[in-house]
């Protein structure tokens, strides 16, 4: 199963990230959003974050997480390359996070992701997972 597919929007960009279960088409929507910023396959697992969410329901879940994501690119300088959901439920959210301290001259920056939106935001569920999300660029 492929990990993501780019959609082009007038003014965003978006993906639609794909799991077998809900925890895998998270990690591959946090894989995807990086994928606009640099390209995660250069990002070496010198660290770990873990991030905990809570939030009162699952598109909330993704969007904060993303979200808190760019803050530590933003704010702490960091990139990463790898996502494992620990611990997912309707209102709660454990992922960690494998990568390192963004380097320009080899992660070549893509671009900025200002933040992940709600608009045209979509879980979806039939054998597999779907999920679509749009980042305001």
């Amino acid at each position: 199963m492929k990990r993501f597919d780019l959609i082009e929007h007038t003014a965003d960009i978006g993906v639609i990230a794909y799991g077998a279960n809900l925890q895998e088409a998270f990690a591959n929507a946090a894989y995807a959003m990086f994928t606009l910023i640099i390209d995660p396959e250069k990002v070496r697992e010198i660290v770990c974050r873990e991030i905990e969410i809570q939030a009162d329901d699952r598109e909330s879940l993704l969007v904060s997480c993303l979200n808190e994501l760019l803050y530590l690119v933003d704010a702490k300088g960091l990139v990463f390359g790898r996502f494992e959901v620990v611990d997912l439920s309707e209102l709660a959210l454990k992922m960690r996070c494998y990568g390192e301290k963004v380097d320009p001259a080899r992660h070549e920056p893509r671009g900025g992701v200002k933040a992940a939106t709600y608009h045209m935001l979509k879980i979806e569920t039939d054998d597999a997972y779907k999920i679509q999300i749009l980042f305001d660029v």
